[in-house]
């Protein structure tokens, strides 16, 4: 009997198990979908490829743009694109396609160097998207945007962007603003190195911007090296304010302003600028301020030296004194009463003595050390002693002449192409006596660009440019801006 009712337990409790067929509808169930990322929460990879497209989804764009991979050859190793690139992309089929165009340094999708944009209009949502990626990508070098419609607001963005920490050059070419928010890339603190605004339509205004970004007498850009302005029809007043930047700016190294409408007035601001120069009121305030600020940071350092020199000898005593006190206390104890009111007594004496000695050989430094400091400021007013090379109004060649100051001019430019503009040859002696003058001085400027100007080609003075810039540095001709085909191009 017993051996019957087994199978009957059995199958009861095969029947009895209602959790198992529980478990096996709940693993039927489809899983909980994953919260949606959004755009702010995306963490960029430095891949191009995947963070673009990612990027632009994020934003709910239904056309995304592709990305275009270029592995640029081994003899391409310039910064910046090359100017006959927008020529051969604007009589492309390719003309007007929107795609984004990177170029890597290697197979590796993570060295882009380059990333271009050309001929066809960018929105704020894709623009938005690519500054998005600019920080992850730390081996981007250059940012180019040609003709792509770019507005103020997205130039300020970019300005305010912390960019990847090896980005030096930006183009910005053919994107004229209303605002000309261009200045902003050229701030004190920016890291750029290489700016090219060219047909961008500048004018007067943008370009009193941006010579107030080169230099005023509290600021000025310290890393840009070359800055191009071609195309930008800044005219006579526009190439007067470039000129203002570039009295103290001491950085700048290549200058265009080719094609620009500038005449003999523009071009006789910038050749004064390469000359000696005249300290305006404003410098001169500036400078005297600056001066000052030196006298006093000397003064409370040497009065900071000489408190703690003091503080130190009067330390000193008093630890003797007490090193004293301690070892008569201890050798003589039987008379501590008449001891202990005796080393009171020569402590007192021993520490009032040289503190007050130091306090008058202190009262005498005091008394010497302005005079001292003033006789200083008197010479280098008068003889030009350098208290700070690295601002120009304090260098030691600022000197006083007849009652007057001056400096000279800028010594920092190595090219300056003037190609193209107004120029007649009532300007060609000014440029001329500059050359002269940076001879003189010690100057860089190695090539000065005056083709296609209003002055015959034999006139006596251009020949003579001419020849003492025969021997003009080969490199920095091929980066000095635009050159005469280029400007048939545009």
């Amino acid at each position: 009997m017993s051996r019957k009712k087994q199978p009957k337990d059995k199958v009861v409790q095969e029947v009895e198990e209602p959790p198992k067929v529980a478990d096996t509808k709940s693993h039927q169930q489809p899983p909980e979908p994953a919260p949606v990322q959004t755009f702010d929460d995306y963490h960029c990879t430095g891949n191009v490829e995947v963070d673009f497209p990612m990027l632009c989804s994020l934003l709910n764009m239904k056309d995304v743009p592709p990305v275009i991979r270029q592995i640029p050859s081994a003899i391409d190793s310039d910064v910046t694109f090359k100017e006959d690139e927008d020529a051969k992309l604007s009589a492309s089929p390719l003309r007007g396609t929107p795609f984004l165009c990177i170029e890597l340094e290697n197979d590796d999708p993570l060295c882009t160097r380059k990333v271009k944009i050309s001929g066809w209009k960018v929105n704020y949502k894709i623009f938005k998207a690519v500054l998005k990626m600019l920080p992850s990508v730390t081996t981007l070098q250059c940012l180019h945007f040609w003709q792509a419609a770019l507005s103020d607001p997205m130039v300020i963005s970019l300005a305010n962007t912390s960019l990847g920490s090896n980005l030096r050059a930006v183009t910005l070419e053919g994107n004229p603003l209303l605002q000309h928010s261009f200045h902003l890339l050229l701030s004190e603190d920016s890291n750029l190195t290489h700016l090219s605004l060219r047909n961008n339509r500048i004018g007067e205004e943008g370009a009193r911007l941006i010579g107030s970004a080169l230099s005023t007498c509290k600021s000025a850009n310290k890393n840009l090296l070359s800055l191009n302005l071609a195309f930008n029809n800044i005219g006579d007043a526009g190439a007067a304010h470039i000129a203002q930047g570039l009295r103290l700016n001491n950085t700048l190294v290549i200058l265009s302003l080719a094609n620009n409408n500038i005449g003999d007035a523009g071009a006789t601001s910038l050749a004064m600028t390469l000359g000696e120069l005249t300290l305006q009121h404003k410098e001169i305030v500036e400078r005297r301020r600056m001066l000052l600020h030196k006298i006093q940071s000397s003064l409370r350092a040497d009065l900071e030296q000489t408190v703690g020199g003091h503080l130190s000898v009067i330390h000193s005593t008093s630890s003797k004194g007490d090193t004293k006190s301690a070892v008569k206390k201890k050798n003589k104890a039987a008379k501590k009463d008449e001891k202990t009111t005796e080393t009171k007594v020569k402590r007192g004496s021993d520490g009032k003595r040289p503190q007050s000695r130091t306090m008058k050989s202190g009262g005498k430094e005091k008394l010497s050390s302005p005079q001292e400091d003033k006789s200083s400021s008197i010479l280098t007013e008068n003889q030009g002693e350098a208290l700070d090379t690295g601002n120009p109004l304090l260098m030691q060649s600022v000197h006083r002449r007849d009652g007057v100051l001056y400096m000279p001019g800028n010594t920092t430019l190595t090219s300056l192409n003037l190609a193209g503009n107004k120029i007649t040859e009532k300007s060609l002696p000014l440029f001329l006596a500059a050359l002269e003058r940076q001879e003189d001085v010690g100057g860089n400027l190695q090539r000065l660009v005056l083709q296609r100007n209003l002055f015959p080609a034999d006139a006596e003075c251009y020949v003579k440019i001419k020849e003492m810039k025969a021997l003009a540095d080969p490199l920095v001709e091929q980066n000095s801006g635009p050159t005469e085909e280029e400007a048939k191009e545009t």
